[in-house]
């Protein structure tokens, strides 16, 4: 190669270094702007208050993460009237009581949850890009296991109701709310048939789970529940500006992969055996890899008011 070619080539590899250095560090700061979302959902019956609901998912907390356990903590000035938690809290062997420190103030409300894969077991290292690939089945369970029962214990002890395989009830400023809840499905943790019909004796009835595998959400609009509230999908984390998401994580499809929508998607509201859902695009990351593209970190105060 001549000397002019090595001179290009050069500038080329320098400018690729650059321009990746400047993509890592914009994708660093991205997973650490933490932001408020707020969705209107139409789906109390007619003349009823609107409700306040914060629904928090994916925090995947490490003792060290002071920054996000401060904006979780923060949460409580919302004033929300109940809070639900969409599961992976944590991602380290010691992040439960720092998890349950960030929650406290949120505690003193009323609150439903249910655990994800990473509240199970240790996330370890993975490769970033392959979730990029269709899924292969492969779920990593034979990772040690978290102390998960005390953080349960915590939530409980506070009077959140685990929904996990189960349902519940709560009055929440006059409302009476019935839930009925899944274990994580990308875990094949997710008993379907605990998951009955809705109760038609309740002013609201909401599904909560992990991951919004199909087979849970045709679950809950079967039965008859008015909305479904999820996580897991991270938003895409890794998303094409005008585009969005790559990937869920699960078989939910791209275009559904955070915010409001309906399930079926081509549903509408008043469809039998059809629902409201919200996707939370989370939270955290893998804590090895603190990557986020065009999908900032969020939680979602959601303003349910009437159909």
């Amino acid at each position: 190669m001549s000397p002019s070619g090595f001179r290009l080539a050069g500038g080329v590899l320098a400018a690729g270094t650059v321009a990746g250095a400047a993509l890592a560090t914009y994708a660093a700061c991205e997973a650490r702007a933490y932001t408020v979302r707020r969705v209107t959902v139409p789906v109390l019956p007619p003349d009823h208050a609107p409700l306040r609901v914060l629904h928090v998912s994916d925090m995947h907390l490490t003792p060290g993460q002071t920054r996000k356990r401060d904006f979780v903590r923060s949460l409580a000035a919302l004033d929300p009237d109940l809070v639900i938690n969409t599961g992976d809290n944590l991602s380290h062997m010691r992040a439960v009581p720092f998890a349950l420190d960030a929650f406290a103030p949120l505690m003193e409300r009323p609150g439903v949850f249910v655990l994800g894969s990473n509240d199970y077991f240790d996330p370890g290292m993975r490769n970033p890009l392959k979730y990029l690939l269709p899924d292969d089945g492969v779920r990593h369970i034979d990772r040690a296991q978290l102390p998960w029962g005390e953080l349960v214990e915590g939530f409980t002890d506070a009077g959140w109701l685990d929904l996990s395989n189960r349902g519940g009830r709560l009055r929440v400023n006059g409302e009476e709310i019935a839930f009925a809840g899944l274990d994580d499905p990308h875990i094949t943790r997710d008993e379907l048939d605990s998951v009955g019909a809705a109760p038609l004796d309740a002013d609201l009835r909401l599904g909560v789970v992990h991951a919004p595998y199909l087979r849970a959400l045709d679950r809950f609009a079967d039965q008859g529940y008015d909305a479904i509230i999820a996580g897991h999908t991270h938003g895409g984390q890794v998303c094409l500006p005008w585009h969005g998401a790559l990937t869920t994580n699960c078989d939910l499809e791209p275009a559904r992969a955070k915010g409001l929508h309906r399930h079926p998607a081509d549903s509408l509201p008043g469809d039998p055996g059809s629902s409201w859902l919200h996707v939370s695009a989370g939270l955290g990351t893998n804590p090895y890899v603190r990557f986020r593209v065009a999908c900032r970190p969020e939680t979602t105060l959601l303003t349910l008011v009437a159909r």
